[in-house]
């Protein structure tokens, strides 16, 4: 059986990013704490934290931390049938993995009321929609929003709407590479912005233009800073078009091809076992992610 009080030293130094905020959240010593992960450790037969500068878990470390959240949820929908168990103020942290073009477009705006109304605290883990399901498959996270529709074992997955994507370039940069309008066969001679080794977007639309092979990127892991780069004309990018949308408003942007938008399907994938709360935030997402994404084309 496993030892909850060490369980419980490990998501708090985790969760607090260190020993010592983690102690105070727990009301020991910083070397009760660390001796409670040393056991734990012992007893597991491997590390469970790296000793860096915020600690973090290990691959064994993380599948015990989602565990803990997993049984956090389970005692949560226990308190509500038992009231004299639920403690006055408690909150509830979910540790989900969201794309970032998400986070940085309507995420926040669908699940603001959510989070506030069910005393929810969220830890977000930022990944591309083309790997988030990793996190559910290593148990790091107990739900994400990513492009893949087939679940992990163990999990559901809900089909949310299409997040648009439509290629853009600063008005500068198309006048110095496309100065007699743009050309579909030079789209792939010019640089381009892509957010990592995982993005695909940029190849999938090359492709759907009957375009192949490799062409000039820079690499961008920031939705931010990749709308940044593109606005000052490093490159062209797929930007999302409620980004788009603002920055052609303020005259930084212009659509190469208006006709060629990309649709990515999105899905909210979550473990069976999660809980009422789990339950309850899916069913909030199906019934509200709608008003900011779109069916796909």
């Amino acid at each position: 059986m496993l030892d909850y009080k060490l369980l419980a030293a490990l998501a708090a130094v985790v969760e607090q990013a260190g020993f010592e905020r983690g102690a105070q959240v727990l009301g020991l010593s910083q070397s009760a704490v660390s001796q409670r992960i040393k056991l734990l450790e012992a007893r597991i037969g491997q590390p469970v934290l790296l000793r860096a500068m915020p600690p973090t878990p290990t691959d064994v470390g993380r599948r015990l931390l989602n565990h803990v959240q997993q049984v956090r949820l389970l005692e949560r929908d226990l308190q509500q049938q038992v009231p004299s168990l639920e403690a006055d103020g408690e909150t509830q942290r979910l540790r989900i993995a969201v794309n970032a073009d998400s986070l940085a477009t309507w995420w926040a705006r669908a699940v603001a009321e959510f989070c506030a109304s069910h005393r929810v605290l969220l830890e977000l883990v930022v990944e591309d929609q083309e790997v988030g399901l990793k996190r559910m498959r290593a148990g790091d996270v107990a739900a994400c929003v990513c492009a893949a529709e087939r679940p992990v074992s163990g999990a559901r997955s809900l089909a949310l709407g299409a997040m648009r994507y439509r290629a853009m370039a600063s008005p500068a940069f198309i006048a110095r590479h496309f100065p007699g309008g743009v050309n579909v066969e030079r789209i792939a001679q010019v640089p381009a912005i892509v957010f990592g080794p995982d993005d695909q977007l940029q190849h999938r639309y090359l492709s759907e233009l009957g375009l192949s092979g490799s062409f000039l990127h820079h690499l961008c892991p920031s939705s931010e800073g990749f709308l940044r780069l593109t606005a000052e004309g490093l490159g062209w990018g797929m930007v999302p078009e409620p980004q788009m949308v603002e920055a052609m408003a303020r005259g930084e942007l212009v659509e190469l091809l208006p006709e060629r938008p990309i649709d990515v399907q999105l899905y909210w994938h979550h473990w069976r076992n999660g809980g009422d709360l789990l339950d309850q935030l899916t069913r909030h997402l199906q019934r509200h992610a709608g008003n900011y994404l779109v069916a796909p084309a």
